[in-house]
Parts: C-alpha cells; structure tokens; sequence
C-alpha cells in the first residue's frame, strides 16, 4: 500500500510549528530580560545598572543570563536592610545589658546590690525613695540633693550672662 503523502499539508504543519517554536522563543526572551530587570532593581537603586543588566540579557540573551547571575550583587536590598536591622538589634542588646562593676555578671536594673558580690549598684533618694545610680548627686525625680554631695555638685551653677 503506497503512503500518500501531500507536501502541501506537512509544508503547513512545519509552518505552524516554527511559528509556535519562535513565539514561545520570543516570550521566553522578553521574560528573561524582565526578570533580569526586576531582579537587578531589587539589589541595586541605580537605574543604569538596572537596564544595563537587562541590555546585556536582551542581546546575548542565555550567555547575557549567565553574565548577569555570576555577577549582580549577592543580597537584594531588602535582606541588606534587614540585615542592618538584625546588627543594629544585636548591639543595642549588647549595650542595654546592665553588669556588676564588681564581679562583672549580669544584674537587673532594679537591684541595689549584686547577689553574688554583694557591691552596692544603686542608692535610693532620701526625699522620694526611688532608686538611682551612684554617681548621681541629685535625684532626677524630684531633684533632692544626695546627702554628703558638696553644694557646688548637687545644684548647678547659675547660667553666666
């Protein structure tokens, strides 16, 4: 049995497949370069960087793509600000960590003396009863005078004209 082959028809479905073959080639492409251009503008505020990124994958296209990727930056500029936040936490923490002078463990910010080495941390004022650092020599409460503080210490001097 001979196989009727029409040249006209398989012509068409060649047509039909090169076409489908260079539209999907084309999206691909133009997704590429809009990823390319969306990615860069989350790691990086210049604008020339931006659309250079995205010149580059536009004209060499997959070798453009592999350029780009062994070269944008490593973080987005949301994970370098969160990391900023992270750092600026952690040192705030450290700060705020209040130590003995005396034995140099930690203690509470309410204590007047450190249980393990038994130094004095804070005083408390003779007029309102809160407590209050020991180098201070007024009660930032109600500006009571710390007993055995000289005068000259405990008030401020008069503003000079």
């Amino acid at each position: 049995m001979p196989i009727n082959l029409d040249l006209n028809s398989l012509a068409d479905y060649v047509l039909l497949a090169a076409a489908f073959m260079g539209a999907f080639l084309s999206a691909l492409w133009l997704s590429l370069v809009i990823w390319t251009f969306r990615d860069m503008r989350a790691r990086s505020r210049d604008v020339f960087a931006q659309v250079l990124a995205a010149a580059v994958v536009a004209v060499l296209t997959l070798p453009g793509l592999l350029i780009y990727l062994i070269l944008r930056p490593p973080r987005t500029l949301a994970e370098t600000y969160e990391q900023s936040l992270e750092e600026e936490a952690l040192l705030q923490e450290i700060e705020e960590k209040r130590v003995c002078p005396g034995c140099g463990r930690q203690a509470s910010e309410e204590w007047r003396l450190c249980p393990n080495c038994l130094t004095k941390l804070k005083k408390t004022c003779a007029q309102c009863g809160r407590l209050m650092d020991l180098p201070w020599n007024v009660c930032p409460y109600c500006a009571t005078p710390v007993d055995g503080a000289r005068a000259s210490e405990a008030e401020p001097a008069p503003a000079t004209e």
